[in-house]
């Protein structure tokens, strides 16, 4: 039997036409054990907590990431140990503060208040510190809020008025950190060449700064010890916190979701410990000690109160005019 010659070409043409279409049939094949898939490499990535990304097109470089186990220890701090690190220290503080408060009492003005006043701060220096103390307030409360709103105020108001709540909490705390971070600057610098460390203060730290033993107040000048303690509390602690903060408003900075991960614990920790020093200073600014308020709520002070907790401060001003000389006269203690 004889082929004839068009039909031997026709055979040609169909083999030829199979070579040309085999890479394309093979790429349409399934192999679920190919060495495309890499699932030796996913699952060593997966242990050893690196994150598997994948390709994008934005320019968000963050939006690659696919998988991060490192997220789950995130998560994990954030929901427990943050919260119980939080508690501790700052119903600590409250705690102290309050045994301290029944076994010291009030520190009262051992000579009494003498109805004479000296100015201690000037209104500009009151608007900073109120300033910078407000934010701070409303800042707090917002982000304890996001540690421990869902455990205590969500049972209590519901769920629609948490969400409400939390909501204008994240506003507030996203705008309110910017007139904060201004009050830190200024701050430091109207303040920080009265509160440079001296060999004053290791007296003044050796003796309890008079808060322990009454009528033993060791000599200081405008701030002792204890107050430049807060001021470098809240300079350093506010860096931290306006730092971190900042990282987390614009994520895009860092450009890395681990660093992100590491700022947010680093803005909460600091957070914590933050809050716990400012109710020591709000209390012995307000009930713990007699005439301490007057210094920022009107910004004179009483002399004999100014002469027990500063009266190298005292002796300065006199020096420059600005106090009567003479001893006041003295008003017994309330």
């Amino acid at each position: 039997m004889s082929i004839s010659l068009s039909t031997l070409r026709a055979v040609c043409a169909v083999i030829a036409l199979l070579f040309v279409a085999q890479p394309a049939f093979a790429q349409l094949s399934f192999k679920p054990t190919a060495d495309a898939v890499h699932e030796d490499q996913l699952l060593k990535a997966l242990k050893e907590g690196d994150k598997i990304t994948g390709r994008i097109t934005i320019p968000d470089p963050m939006a690659s990431s696919l998988i991060q186990p490192a997220g789950k220890d995130w998560r994990d701090f954030q929901r427990s140990k943050l919260p119980i690190i939080g508690g501790v220290v700052i119903i600590g503080m409250l705690a102290l503060l309050a045994i301290f408060l029944m076994i010291r009492g009030r520190i009262r003005v051992e000579q009494g208040l003498s109805g004479a006043k000296i100015l201690r701060f000037a209104s500009f220096e009151r608007f900073t510190h109120w300033l910078t103390a407000s934010c701070f307030i409303l800042l707090a409360l917002s982000g304890l809020n996001i540690s421990f709103g869902r455990a205590l105020i969500l049972p209590i108001f519901g769920a629609q008025s948490f969400s409400t709540l939390t909501a204008w909490g994240k506003m507030a705390h996203n705008y309110l950190a910017f007139p904060f971070m201004l009050g830190l600057v200024i701050m430091f610098l109207i303040w920080v060449k009265d509160n440079i460390p001296g060999k004053l203060d290791l007296v003044w730290i050796r003796k309890g700064g008079g808060l322990l033993k009454h009528g033993e107040h060791p000599p200081a000048k405008r701030f002792n010890a204890g107050q430049k303690g807060i001021f470098w509390i809240v300079m350093i602690g506010g860096f931290l916190m306006s730092l971190s903060g900042w990282f987390l408003l614009f994520p895009y900075i860092p450009a890395n979701v681990t660093a992100l991960q590491f700022w947010t614990v680093i803005h909460a920790v600091i957070a914590m410990l933050f809050i716990a020093a400012m109710l020591a200073h709000i209390y012995i600014g307000s009930i713990g000690m007699e005439g301490a308020f007057d210094a920022m709520g009107t910004g004179e002070v009483d002399i004999n109160w100014a002469k027990e907790h500063h009266a190298l401060w005292v002796a300065e001003e006199q020096a420059k005019g600005h106090v009567p000389a003479g001893n006041p006269r003295a008003m017994p203690a309330e």
